[in-house]
């Protein structure tokens, strides 16, 4: 599932390209992607509108329309949003392309459009937006307002790349929870936008076994913890997100973030810090991979014995 560095990365690729156009129309393909909202009503909020931003919450795209409204979108597992750019002095569209799973943004493969199109918006340069998904799980509705902010708010916490993000919320969010760190850094309405891979290569760069209670973390662990959620996010950034599957980016690309894995799909190969072999294990439903040497497993502080009346 693209997570927030695959999601950013198509933001900002995005942005220069498509704020001040206008959607001249558009075309739900598949009635799944705008539920529970009818699709022709989805088709009408859009025509006619001119983009005024593109902005990221967690792993939600969202594109700001001028009559105060925003197409919020999520890619879920298979997700691609595809920009295809208008032919002209011969140039071939770029982005889109077959997406097989070794397929690269080389334009000489490029074809009319991706498979598995499940929406498409035409815009006034003659490019096209496409939402392409492979399974059907992707999402596109079209709020305003209070109904927008509220409807983040019910499913998204802090920003991990913002300065809301402390050792001291990290604390805050963990006291008393017994659930492994793991599933405490997949919950979305704690921290949004990390996944399965940023939370085993936050974990690994943080030092801490997966499957300690967050409810066990110590000041000094919750520092080691927020900075190791930022470097691994940076690092997806820097690489154009993790292409394991079928993520690519607006241009069709793919990201380079699998190269630089310190532990994610790396179970049986070394350690790069300690040499030992990476483990995988399944939290939450999810393989999981760590060191188990030097990710240390924390303990649940014990609970104090009450004392009981007229013991002596």
């Amino acid at each position: 599932m693209p997570e927030l560095p695959e999601v950013e990365t198509v933001r900002r690729q995005l942005e220069p390209a498509i704020v001040g156009r206008c959607i001249e129309a558009a075309e739900v393909l598949d009635e799944r992607w705008t539920q529970p909202m009818p699709p022709s009503e989805v088709e009408r909020a859009l025509a006619g509108r001119t983009i005024r931003g593109v902005g990221r919450r967690g792993k939600y795209l969202i594109l700001s329309l001028d009559d105060g409204s925003a197409l919020v979108m999520h890619l879920r597992m298979t997700g691609n949003l595809l920009l295809c750019l208008s032919e002209r002095d011969g140039q071939a569209p770029l982005g889109s392309m077959e997406l097989g799973a070794d397929d690269g943004p080389q334009l000489e493969r490029a074809v009319s459009e991706p498979r598995h199109v499940r929406a498409r918006m035409r815009l006034d340069d003659g490019s096209e937006l496409l939402f392409a998904d492979v399974r059907r799980f992707g999402q596109g509705l079209v709020l305003r307002g209070r109904e927008l902010e509220g409807y983040l708010a019910a499913r998204l916490g802090l920003e991990p790349l913002s300065e809301a993000l402390t050792a001291q919320e990290i604390a805050r969010l963990a006291a008393g929870r017994r659930a492994p760190l793991k599933s405490f850094l997949l919950d979305q309405i704690g921290i949004a936008g990390i996944g399965n891979i940023y939370a085993d290569e936050a974990l690994h760069r943080a030092k801490l076994h997966p499957l300690s209670p967050a409810g066990s973390l110590k000041p000094g662990d919750c520092e080691r913890l927020r900075a190791g959620i930022v470097a691994a996010l940076e690092a997806g950034l820097r690489m154009g997100g993790a292409s394991v599957d079928d993520y690519r980016d607006a241009r069709g690309g793919r990201g380079t973030m699998q190269d630089e894995f310190l532990v994610h799909t790396r179970e049986g190969k070394p350690c790069l810090r300690c040499g030992t072999e990476i483990t995988r294990v399944v939290v939450a439903g999810r393989s999981t991979y760590f060191c188990p040497s030097c990710q240390r497993r924390l303990r649940r502080p014990r609970r104090k014995a009450r004392r009981r009346i007229g013991a002596r």
